[in-house]
């Protein structure tokens, strides 16, 4: 069975705030710096989601509300693709864009 790693390094400032966030993907061959990184996991044990969510600093308002709208819309994909629930995906994106569109980070 082959091991895949995805590695994140937060460096934090004395009053434990993220000021970088560094991620990679060896295997893919990918590094970057992000502004935010929310992560969820599902655990099995507790039949619940578990999230971690940071930003830093850095990360304006606007940017913010626009990962925020954009990560919604692209977790209908993820729902479709997982259910086949295409209506209730649907009726979330159409949601969500009207939200974008009320908070001015989609057109």
């Amino acid at each position: 069975m082959k091991k895949s790693e995805i590695k994140f390094t937060v460096t934090v400032d004395d009053g434990h705030l993220p000021v970088n966030i560094e991620w990679e993907a060896k295997e893919a061959g990918e590094k970057s710096e992000s502004k935010s990184v929310m992560i969820a996991l599902w655990d099995a044990k507790e039949n619940n989601t578990m999230r971690i969510d940071l930003w830093t600093k850095e990360m304006s308002i606007d940017e913010m509300k626009k990962f925020y709208v954009q990560n919604i819309l692209t977790l209908t994909d993820t729902y479709i693709r997982a259910t086949n629930d295409e209506e209730t995906a649907k009726e979330v994106k159409a949601l969500f864009a009207e939200i974008g569109k009320k908070i001015g980070v989609l057109k």
